[in-house]
């Protein structure tokens, strides 16, 4: 282990260093300040007789006077099942005042790319407790499906009900009986009132005691928001594939994991991209996503659920647009349900999980499952076009089946997708209360449902009379 005091330059969070032997990319480096204080960095970009170093502290204090020692080795993740239950920092430090954490070994934070021979195809169920979710794009174990957000929105909320509700349910499991499940949340640049609002809610539910989280505030370094994910994920393989657990592992919010990914790449004076971020964020947000998945021959499975806030709300910018291109889908948050008081705001007809159908059926939740699902995505479309009719001619002018559409859209928002952040329904609960919305609707229009299900599960006293209806129109 050598140590150099040729520092040349210091760049926002970036220290530029000359050496006289070859330094490896992402080498763990620590600097040692005048003052006598040693800060942590990694080799950023490493070429003939100098080296760009990113510090994870930041530059203050760092001088050319400075002293820079070259570890040898890439940085790693102390990782253990003890860490279940403990609350760390972005750079994977505990902050509870919990006992010292004493690992089973040291895991290198990049990881190894899944090999896809050895990959299994996702197609196991993951409840979340959300009907919008496990009804309309159901989540898969091993799948990455991503919420859009726009700045506002309750998020937050959305991500602590899925971390506390989250499970597998035990039919799915041979004999009833299989892998615990486990959350590992991480947070990149958020508020001390966010983190607060998060530690309160996982302790008072008693979500923590199966959690991992790793906590990245708005005025930690930005390069440290680079590291949070990867330990996380870490994490998240070390429970999965070795230790057999289900992990759901969220992540919020990638936007700021992008700001910082442009904030560095401004230092290092890249040629920008689209809209000033780095050319290659397509490349590192699939290094992040891609390390969802399960392994044949392992019990364990890795699931993610990253959460990104949109720009202006603008699903064309670089951010969701690159997310989407990686990830199996999308869960869409709307602001005019958000304005409406609909908890949570999930908009189902942009949304999309491309594995649903994969993950549903017979044995694995109900056997009517993606019949309801289509027949209630496509009433509740057709419902919403009839809205915008409306605004023109007037409800008086529709027929009543139009109107029957109508009311449907209206339930469907009000009691189907309204649940409340507090609300923990099991995938039967969904299923029934979609059957209760559906029979509404004459037996004539579920034409994308079969015959038998639609005997076995229809509410003869769901759908109006003729004079019925004819009193709401008139009532309107």
């Amino acid at each position: 282990m050598k140590e150099y005091q040729t520092i040349t330059e210091i760049s926002g969070p970036l220290v530029f260093a000359e050496v006289d032997e070859p330094v490896g990319y992402d080498e763990i480096v620590e600097i040692e300040t005048p003052q006598g204080e040693t800060l942590r960095g990694q080799v950023l970009e490493s070429s003939e007789g100098i080296v760009s170093i990113q510090v994870f502290e930041g530059t203050g204090g760092i001088d050319r006077n400075a002293s820079v020692r070259f570890l040898g080795e890439t940085m790693k993740m102390p990782v253990t099942e003890d860490l279940l239950g403990r609350v760390l920092d972005g750079s994977g430090n505990p902050i509870d005042d919990g006992p010292e954490i004493v690992p089973d070994k040291r895991q290198d934070i990049v990881g190894k790319a899944i090999n896809p021979f050895s990959r299994e195809y996702p197609e196991e169920f993951i409840q979340t407790g959300v009907s919008a979710i496990d009804g309309m794009n159901t989540l898969v174990r091993g799948q990455k499906l991503p919420i859009f957000s726009g700045s506002g929105l309750p998020h937050n909320e959305l991500a602590l009900q899925i971390a506390r509700q989250a499970t597998v349910p035990e039919e799915e499991e041979e004999g009833g009986e299989g892998s615990e499940f486990a959350v590992i949340f991480g947070a990149m640049g958020i508020t001390q009132e966010e983190a607060n609002e998060f530690m309160d809610d996982f302790e008072r539910t008693g979500a923590l005691e199966r959690s991992v989280v790793f906590m990245n505030l708005a005025d930690d370094p930005a390069v440290e928001r680079q590291v949070t994910p990867r330990l996380a994920l870490t994490t998240a393989e070390y429970l999965a594939f070795e230790k057999d657990y289900h992990v759901l592992v969220i992540l919020t919010d990638m936007t700021n994991y992008c700001e910082a990914l442009r904030e560095i790449g401004a230092a290092r004076e890249e040629v920008p991209g689209r809209r000033g971020y780095p050319g290659y964020m397509y490349t590192d947000l699939a290094q992040l996503y891609e390390r969802a998945g399960r392994i044949e021959g392992k019990d364990g499975s890795v699931t993610q659920i990253p959460i990104l806030t949109m720009p202006g709300d603008d699903d064309t910018h670089p951010i969701p647009d690159l997310t989407g291109y990686i990830t199996e889908g999308q869960i869409m948050m709307d602001r005019d349900l958000n304005s409406q008081g609909i908890e949570p705001p999930i908009n189902v007809l942009p949304s999309l999980s491309r594995l649903m159908d994969d993950g549903i059926g017979e044995g694995l939740t109900r056997g009517d499952h993606g019949d309801v699902s289509d027949q209630m995505y496509a009433a509740y479309a057709e419902g919403e076009d009839l809205r915008d009719l409306v605004n023109i001619v007037g409800r008086e002018a529709l027929s009543e089946r139009d109107n029957k559409f109508l009311d449907f859209a209206d339930r469907f928002e009000e009691e189907f997708v309204q649940q409340g952040y507090d609300t923990n329904r099991s995938i039967d609960e969904t299923l029934e209360l979609g059957w209760d919305l559906l029979s509404m609707l004459p037996k004539e229009e579920l034409n994308r449902i079969d015959e038998d299900l639609i005997e076995e599960h229809y509410r003869e006293d769901g759908a109006e009379t003729d004079a019925e209806s004819e009193e709401a129109v008139q009532a309107d």
